[in-house]
């Protein structure tokens, strides 16, 4: 068993225990289905694409993207070579087409270590990633998450959680920051995992999803 999936397992049985509203939650979607994204650039580059633009027009943005770059995966070496106007060309704004040069520019100085980090610390990763321009803490948070597997990752500042909290727990509003993350306690220190529920239960009500 990899070593991921064992500890999603032993997740999901100390988060049924610590919460019985997320228990009906679990036993309603099943097991968490996360694993580790190989393409570590391909997800920031699509982290930088979906900012602040709808899922779909994310997704077309990134098809026309992934196309320009030629065959298979994007990476820094393939993306350098797009000229900023062909970066534009597939409907990136003139600000995120410099924010995706940068993150070029940045994994090929080895200022941004994205072989090594799954060696580093959740610390460690996040402050190499916040230095590429168009990456924030969210985004941080979304590559330890889907890229590295993190257990104990919790976005508390992201739409989707507050509004997944707000319907496993029957809220009458969505919860405030503080809320949050005084719900998120008893889930440690498999916050990412409880999170990845928060999601999923969402997506009962419509397919699209963080990503």
């Amino acid at each position: 068993m990899n070593d991921h999936v064992a500890t999603f397992k032993k997740a999901s049985t100390h988060l049924k225990k610590a919460d019985p509203r997320l228990k009906t939650v679990i036993e309603s979607i099943g097991p968490c289905s996360l694993k580790p994204y190989r393409y570590r650039f391909a997800l920031l580059l699509r982290s930088i694409v979906s900012q602040q633009i709808s899922t779909s027009a994310a997704r077309t943005i990134y098809k026309r993207l992934q196309a320009l770059s030629g065959k298979g995966q994007p990476t820094a070496e393939k993306i350098i070579r797009l000229s900023h106007e062909e970066l534009r060309s597939v409907g990136l704004s003139n600000q995120k087409a410099t924010y995706v040069h940068h993150l070029a520019e940045m994994v090929l100085e080895n200022n941004v270590r994205l072989h090594k980090m799954h060696l580093m610390s959740d610390a460690e990763v996040t402050e190499e990633l916040i230095q590429v321009k168009g990456i924030g803490n969210w985004t941080a948070q979304m590559f330890l998450m889907f890229g590295l597997c993190r257990p104990d990752i919790f976005p508390h500042d992201d739409l989707g959680i507050q509004n997944g909290i707000q319907m496993i727990y029957d809220l009458k509003a969505r919860p405030d920051k503080q809320t949050c993350i005084e719900i998120a306690e008893r889930w440690q220190p498999y916050r990412t995992v409880a999170s990845w529920y928060c999601w999923r239960c969402l997506e009962m009500e419509t397919p699209d999803g963080p990503w």
